[in-house]
């Protein structure tokens, strides 16, 4: 029978990851296992987030230090073995808690096993390198060699009785345990088929150009290179449409029908919701097939609250009611004329590149300038230049989509600092109805 494995995994503030890492670690074939969370006072929704899956406890640390943290979880668990999972490493196959598992129970000798790391498609060069470079393809067993990394890694409970991590150490409380159990005649073992995407490296980044280069060299030269991607697939994305007052009817039509059909027409939403303080505009929004189960308060209509406000409200009664999203989407209903796949596009776009948020735009090449407090204009763009010399300019539409985590939105920011601009091409979809002139060549163009 196989033995009851026990996954530990520290966390701090990581909402972002804990979907992905979970919904690979409840896929696995090796099914007898449970999951033990060690939580080190996260601010934001990691743990209503792990909650969603079956983990098994969830164990709060007060004075973090990396290895009494490990400790805490296995004192808390069960197992015979115990897994030391980083909260953002992403199991890649199926078959990698059932590889741990071989590796160390063919060697009494052995203490523990740790597995390969791969990197993220947006992983920085120098932490592309560094994975490449120390995570290979040859299976070792390590007899001197104190290198081990507790990020994805299997222990024996029985050797860790007698040789638990340090408690005081701030960090490579892996290699000084690995150490140890060296010293006393056991073995190490590095298990390439039990592998993890994992985005950080293990070494400080140093010079862009000559990483891209080292890194370049290390792609073009294997033919095993791969990189992780998040599967939006395994997230839960709603989209908001906020809207005062009531929709704009055009041609006998709600302008609403379009944007609420744009959101409908995605593969990877969830859930769409409409914000609105009118109860007309949420008796059509449910009609269409939104949800719109609250009427906001009036007092975000007034034309001094920016739509962030909105948006803060909005999901914070959307999370009351215990609906927790891993993406937000955000639309509005006054642009009509979205491509087909946009939201989609956007989507896989933010996640392929690890952007905080993306935001539709299109770029500008005229000439601008930009009215102070004081009344003053200031030109920002660097003249009469031609196009092909001239610094990127991008605006934004993010009522036509913008994406973001919700931690942004959270702390009342409809996007994050490392902002995607998503270029729209076709002209008519930054076209905006908001005045009766607008509406007039809308309903022309229908």
């Amino acid at each position: 029978m196989n033995k009851k494995v026990s996954i530990i995994i520290r966390t701090k503030n990581e909402e972002r990851w804990i979907s992905s890492c979970l919904k690979s670690v409840f896929s696995q074939k090796y099914k007898n296992f449970e999951v033990i969370i060690v939580d080190n006072k996260s601010k934001d929704k990691t743990i209503e987030v792990a909650k969603k899956f079956p983990i098994k406890k969830v164990v709060k640390i007060k004075n973090y230090l990396p290895g009494e943290a490990l400790n805490l979880g296995v004192k808390n668990s069960r197992g015979y073995y115990f897994v030391c999972l980083s909260s953002h490493c992403i199991p890649i196959d199926n078959n990698w808690l059932g590889n741990l598992v071989n590796a160390i129970k063919k060697n009494k000798k052995c203490a523990g096993v740790y597995g390969r790391q791969e990197p993220m498609s947006f992983s920085s060069p120098s932490d592309k390198r560094d994975l490449l470079i120390v995570f290979g393809l040859d299976k070792k067993v390590q007899k001197k060699d104190s290198f081990f990394h507790n990020a994805n890694s299997i222990i024996r409970r029985d050797v860790w009785k007698k040789y638990p991590f340090s408690s005081t150490v701030t960090n490579i409380e892996d290699r000084l345990w690995a150490q140890t159990v060296l010293e006393k005649k056991y073995h190490i073992i590095y298990e390439p088929k039990a592998s993890v995407y994992h985005y950080h490296g293990i070494h400080q980044g140093g010079e862009i150009k000559r990483l891209n280069n080292v890194f370049n060299i290390i792609k073009n030269q294997s033919s095993s290179y791969r990189v992780g991607k998040i599967k939006p697939e395994n997230l839960k994305i709603a989209a908001i449409i906020p809207i005062r007052g009531k929709s704009m009817f055009i041609n006998k039509k709600p302008l609403l029908q379009r944007t609420i059909n744009a959101a409908k027409g995605s593969k990877l939403i969830n859930k769409i919701f409409v914000s609105t303080d009118n109860k007309s505009t949420a008796k059509l929004a449910r009609n269409l097939g939104a949800e719109c189960s609250f009427i906001r308060p009036k007092s975000l209509s007034n034309q001094r609250v920016n739509v962030s406000a909105v948006q803060k409200f909005t999901l914070n009664r959307i999370e009351k009611d215990g609906e927790l999203f891993d993406l937000i989407v955000h639309l509005e209903e006054t642009f009509p004329f979205r491509p087909n796949d946009l939201i989609d596009d956007m989507i896989n776009f933010m996640l392929q590149n690890g952007y905080d948020s993306v935001i539709a735009s299109k770029k500008e090449h005229a000439w601008m300038w930009k009215e102070d407090s004081g009344g003053f204009i200031k030109r920002i763009d660097s003249g009469d230049v031609p196009r092909q010399f001239k610094e990127k300019t991008f605006i934004g539409f993010h009522g036509v989509c913008s994406i973001t985590y919700p931690e942004f939105i959270r702390k009342g920011n409809l996007l994050g600092k490392n902002i995607g601009f998503y270029e729209i091409k076709n002209p008519l979809s930054s076209f905006e109805v908001k005045t009766q002139m607008s509406a007039k060549i809308f309903s022309k163009i229908l």
